[in-house]
């Protein structure tokens, strides 16, 4: 099992990600990713830098923290060709600490370059196609290609890593997860559901297998759950949700009703590192191997210390 620290991109600068990312190896954690966005989920996390260059530097300032993106949406904002040109060169600056997280995106974030959004089925088979030329393009070479809804045009990407990023699929679905293993190398979830493992290994996926759990650190319970509610309670809406809402704006309207008490239902929050210990062995019965953890608490250092001293013991054994 490698254990990693998300890095919340809505909540904090690109410098202060660079920081945090260097303590998280400090504090022994194995990877660090970060979700790959245009605008925060609420205006009072304030934040929200291009995620490429901030984990360029992060490669640049570790050594051997793997690195990842939490995810990256290929179809819409972002042309694939870019993709795989972008996470090729991540990957050769990182010394091959790069993982491509991959999905099929929010109306957040693919909104802003005036495309819209396509409906869930267009965005899945986009997702496929972006997915085909990335592949494609790896391969070397001068490639096209010809899709319903995505195309290339005689494009070669010049600087390809030795070894080629591990691409995990984001999957909240069975459609998904075999995707995850026809087109991927990998998965991504965000819930431990044993289902979407099967479901990938059945069709023939062998890589590892990303998730992210809900955490929110704190001297006491109640000071981790504030925090967690006046940042975070967009989590608790669900995907319908999160994946169709255009703006902040709209964020702070549909998570007007969400108490405290609802986020202490979804968030592992405190000082007690008993509950962390099983939330991850949780992810891990259900198949996944690279665990990160989100810690929506107030202090981030605080959190490291917490996982340095008194969490990864009891997590790695």
């Amino acid at each position: 099992m490698r254990l990693g620290y998300k890095l919340a991109a809505e909540a904090f600068g690109p410098k202060e990600l660079i920081r945090q990312a260097i303590r998280a190896e400090q504090a022994g954690f194995d990877f660090v990713e970060i979700s790959d966005h245009y605008h925060p989920w609420l205006d009072v996390q304030g934040h929200s830098p291009f995620a490429w260059n901030v984990l360029s530097a992060i490669a640049v300032k570790t050594d051997r923290i793997g690195i990842a993106t939490g995810v990256t949406c290929p179809s819409v904002r972002y042309h694939p060709a870019i993709v795989a040109q972008a996470a090729a060169t991540l990957a050769i600056i990182s010394d091959d600490r790069f993982t491509l997280g991959i999905g099929a995106g929010e109306r957040l974030n693919e909104h802003v370059v005036g495309q819209g959004f396509p409906s869930v089925r267009g965005r899945h088979e986009r997702l496929a196609e972006a997915l085909d030329i990335i592949n494609l393009l790896w391969r070397g070479g001068y490639r096209s290609y010809e899709g319903k809804h995505l195309r290339l045009e005689d494009a070669q990407v010049f600087d390809l890593p030795e070894k080629l990023p591990v691409v995990a699929v984001a999957a909240g679905g069975k459609k998904a997860a075999e995707l995850a293993a026809t087109h991927g190398t990998g998965l991504f979830a965000t819930e431990p559901r044993a289902d979407l493992v099967e479901t990938f290994t059945n069709a023939g996926g062998q890589g590892p297998k990303y998730a992210e759990a809900s955490v929110a650190w704190a001297p006491s319970k109640d000071a981790a759950i504030k925090a967690a509610h006046e940042t975070s309670r967009w989590a608790v809406t669900g995907w319908k949700v999160m994946a169709e809402l255009p703006n902040p704006v709209n964020f702070e309207a549909a998570s007007a009703t969400v108490r405290p008490e609802d986020v202490a239902e979804q968030f592992v929050a405190g000082p007690d590192p008993e509950p962390y210990v099983k939330k991850v062995a949780e992810y891990q019965k259900a198949g996944y191997d690279h665990i990160a953890l989100m810690n929506a608490g107030p202090d981030p250092d605080g959190f490291f210390d917490f996982f340095e001293k008194e969490l990864k013991g009891r997590l790695t054994r």
